[in-house]
C-alpha cells in the first residue's frame, strides 16, 4: 500500500488534532467533577507531564536520529493512545487495581503520556524535511495546520457530545483514535529520505547514542542562530504555560459571561474555541497564498510581528473591560497562535542539519518543557500574591525578550 509522505502527514496532523481537542475541550469538567481533583493536584498532574517531557525528551530524539524516525513517531503514538485511553478507563481501573488511588493512576498515565509526547517531538517534523526537502516545508506546515484546524472544530463537537453521553468517554475515544493512528502509519509511513548514522563496529546502542546526543549539543553551541532558537523556546514555554492556564479562570472570575440563558458556561468555552479554529483556517488559508513561507526571512518578519500582535492582545485581555473586549483579544490570540505554530516550525527546521534534527528538535521541546516548568509557577505565585490580571500581564512581559531575538536574527539576515 502507498501514500506519499504528505498526504500520511497531513492525516497524521488531522487525526492528532481531532484525538486532542475531542479530549481536552472538556477535560476540565471530567477531572474536577467526575473524578473531584482539587487545584494542588490539578497542578501536580500538569507538572509530572512537564517532568516527564523534560526528562525523556533528549533520549528519545536521539532514538530518532540513531535509528529511526518512523519507528519512534509510531511508538510514540502507541504510547500516547496507551496513556490516554488509561485515563479514560481509571474509574474501572480503580476497581481492578484497589491499592492504587484514581489520582495515582493519572499520574502514572500522564508519565506514559509524556513519554508518547517525547518519542513523537522533533522526530515527526524531521522524517517529513527529509522526505519533501527544505525548500517546500513552509508550505507543507501552513497546510498542516489548516488539516489540524479542521480537526480542532470535529473534535469541539466530539468532545461535547462524548462528554454529556459519560465525562469518561472524550478520553477514551481520543486514546482509542491515537491507537488507531498508529496502526495507519505502520501500513502507509515510509522512510526513505533517512539516512542513519554511521555505526561504530562493536559500538554499543547506549554508546552510539550518547555520540548522537553529543553531536547536536555541539551543533546548538556551534551556531549562534540555534542558540537565538533555544532562547526563544524557552521563554515561549514559560509565557505560554501562564496565560493558558489562567485564561478561562480570568473568564470566570473576573469578567464573567452574558446572562444567555441557552448558552451555558462550556458552550462558551466551545464557541470560543470554534470561532478561534474557524478564524485561524480563514487567515491560514490567506497567508498560505498571500506569502512565500518558505522564504526564511518572510518567516522572520512575520513571527516578529507576530509576537509584538501577541503581547498587546494578550495585555488588552488581561485588561478588558467587558466580555466583547475579552472575545476580541482571545480571538486575536488564538489566529496568532495558529499562524506562528507553522512559522516557527519553519524557522527551526530550515537552520538544523538533517543527521541530528531530531536531537536538535527534541533539545529545543526540553527547552520548552523547562520553560513550562520554571515560569508556569512563578507567574501563578503572582497571581496568587495579586491578581490574574497582574499574572496575564507577567506572561506578556516574558514575550518581550523574543522581539530582541527576532530583531537580532532579522539583521543577521
Amino acid at each position: 500500500m502507498f501514500m506519499n509522505a504528505t498526504k500520511v502527514y497531513m492525516t497524521k496532523s488531522f487525526l492528532t488534532s481531532l484525538a486532542n481537542t475531542t479530549m481536552f475541550t472538556t477535560y476540565a469538567l471530567y477531572y474536577i467533577v467526575t473524578l473531584g481533583f482539587n487545584p494542588f493536584e490539578l497542578l501536580v498532574i500538569g507538572t509530572v507531564l512537564e517532568l516527564s517531557v523534560l526528562v525523556l525528551e533528549g533520549i528519545t530524539g536521539v532514538v530518532a536520529d540513531t535509528y529511526s524516525r518512523r519507528r519512534s513517531v509510531i511508538l510514540g503514538m502507541f504510547f500516547l493512545g496507551i496513556g490516554f485511553a488509561m485515563q479514560g478507563i481509571v474509574p474501572a481501573l480503580d476497581t481492578w487495581i484497589p491499592m492504587i488511588s484514581v489520582f495515582g493512576l493519572v499520574l502514572f498515565s500522564q508519565v506514559v503520556s509524556g513519554l508518547g509526547y517525547t518519542f513523537i517531538s522533533g522526530a515527526d517534523t524531521a522524517w517529513i524535511v527529509d522526505e519533501v526537502g527544505e525548500e517546500k516545508i513552509g508550505t507543507i506546515f501552513m497546510r498542516a495546520k489548516r488539516y489540524s484546524l479542521f480537526g480542532n472544530l470535529l473534535g469541539i463537537a466530539l468532545s461535547v457530545a462524548l462528554a454529556t453521553l459519560a465525562p469518561n468517554l472524550p478520553y477514551l475515544i481520543g486514546g482509542l483514535i491515537y491507537l488507531g493512528l498508529g496502526v495507519f502509519l505502520i501500513l502507509f509511513m515510509k522512510e526513505t529520505g533517512f539516512i542513519p548514522r554511521e555505526r561504530e563496529q562493536g559500538a554499543s546502542h547506549v554508546k552510539e547514542m550518547i555520540q548522537t546526543w553529543t553531536s547536536g549539543a555541539k551543533v546548538i553551541r556551534s551556531q549562534p542562530i540555534l542558540m537565538l532558537i533555544l532562547f526563544v523556546t524557552l521563554f515561549t514555554g514559560a509565557a505560554s504555560e501562564g496565560y493558558d492556564r489562567l485564561w478561562e479562570a480570568h473568564l470566570i472570575a473576573e469578567i464573567g459571561f452574558p446572562e444567555l440563558a441557552a448558552i451555558s458556561m462550556p458552550m462558551w468555552f466551545g464557541i470560543i474555541a470554534a470561532l478561534a479554529s474557524l478564524l485561524g483556517l480563514i487567515v491560514v488559508g490567506v497567508v498560505e497564498k498571500r506569502l512565500d513561507v518558505n522564504n526564511e526571512r518572510v518567516v522572520l518578519v512575520g513571527m516578529f510581528t507576530l509576537t509584538g500582535l501577541k503581547i498587546a492582545a494578550m495585555i488588552t485581555f488581561a485588561f478588558s473591560p467587558s466580555f466583547s473586549w475579552a472575545l476580541v483579544a482571545l480571538l486575536l490570540i488564538g489566529v496568532i497562535q495558529s499562524l506562528s505554530s507553522p512559522l516557527y516550525d519553519t524557522w527551526l527546521n530550515v537552520n538544523i542539519e538533517s543527521n541530528v534534527r531530531a536531537t536538535v528538535l527534541s533539545m529545543m521541546g526540553q527547552s520548552n518543557a523547562l520553560g513550562q516548568t520554571a515560569g508556569g509557577p512563578a507567574v501563578g505565585w503572582i497571581g496568587t500574591r495579586f491578581s490574574i490580571r497582574a499574572s496575564l500581564v507577567a506572561a506578556a512581559i516574558l514575550l518581550a525578550p523574543i522581539l530582541i531575538v527576532f530583531g537580532r536574527a532579522l539583521r543577521r539576515r
